[in-house]
């Protein structure tokens, strides 16, 4: 039978504000339409600082995407994530630097959104990894012990009917640290159910439409849909052409239409639990 399906509270999360304009247009204007619930924010993004006041007044929950891997000026401890990820599981970031760039990029936050951030994450996944979970939690209870910001989890949803080279990468992206940052939290901090939206960014407005429709159709309470969208390409930006076509996808009407049939709310669930025994 047709209908509305009972409501589920679910997280659409653009990441990336703060990068450049093309991307904040895209997310304050998503937010407008009501497709998104959230950002994250690359406070040492060069369009952070201009935009911060709109994106305090979009409604949308607004966090820190934690950086190591974008060169902006003011990071001193940037590697490519192959490295990262190695000198991490190595445990051979420096300490103190990691500690004062985790510090900073809350500082600059605060600062310019005049409020503690809503969550955490990290920019391609940098939270969950090995030294940078165990400074951030350090630098959550130190700030934020009365009131701590909820995580993203990185668990894979498991979605039925994609391409396995997606599956893999979303299996990948689990296996380098979800296990482990759900135990260290487990009952400290909350965190988002599941994570989707996993792709090789490509294929247009055709592909990612089917994409979201897959991700959609199996999300469940608490799940996280993240998302990458821009209003227009910026020269450099390397996904560009698939920025807008994200966003052209999840301005569409018919995707409006799609999460009223699946009843899926975007609003946070009342309860976010930390998946891991």
């Amino acid at each position: 039978m047709g209908g509305q399906q009972a409501a589920k509270h679910i997280i659409i999360c653009a990441d990336d504000f703060g990068m450049n304009s093309a991307v904040n247009q895209g997310v304050l204007e998503l937010a407008r339409l009501g497709r998104l619930n959230a950002t994250s924010c690359l406070v040492d993004g060069p369009q952070f600082g201009a935009d911060a006041a709109a994106l305090r007044d979009s409604g949308l929950s607004a966090g820190l995407h934690l950086n190591f891997t974008e060169p902006y000026p003011a990071a001193a401890l940037i590697h490519p994530l192959g490295t990262l990820i190695r000198k991490a599981y190595l445990r051979r970031l420096n300490p103190r630097l990691l500690r004062d760039q985790i510090a900073r990029q809350f500082d600059r936050y605060e600062d310019l959104m005049q409020q503690a951030p809503d969550f955490v994450d990290g920019h391609q996944h940098v939270h969950q990894l090995p030294q940078i979970r165990e400074a951030l939690l350090g630098e959550l209870a130190r700030r934020y012990a009365a009131h701590p910001p909820w995580l993203r989890c990185t668990t894979a949803l498991p979605v039925t009917g994609l391409p396995l080279s997606y599956r893999f990468k979303a299996a990948v992206i689990q296996t380098l640290g979800a296990g482990a940052l759900g135990r260290l939290v487990k009952g400290r901090l909350p965190l988002s159910r599941s994570l989707t939206g996993v792709y090789d960014f490509q294929g247009g407005e055709a592909s990612y439409a089917r994409l979201l429709k897959a991700w959609l159709s199996q999300m469940r309470e608490g799940d996280l849909l993240m998302c990458h969208p821009a209003s227009h390409i910026m020269q450099g930006d390397i996904l560009g052409e698939q920025r807008v076509a994200e966003f052209r996808v999840l301005a569409a009407p018919e995707t409006g239409q799609h999460l009223a049939r699946l009843g899926l709310t975007l609003t946070l669930p009342r309860r976010l639990a930390c998946p891991y025994p």
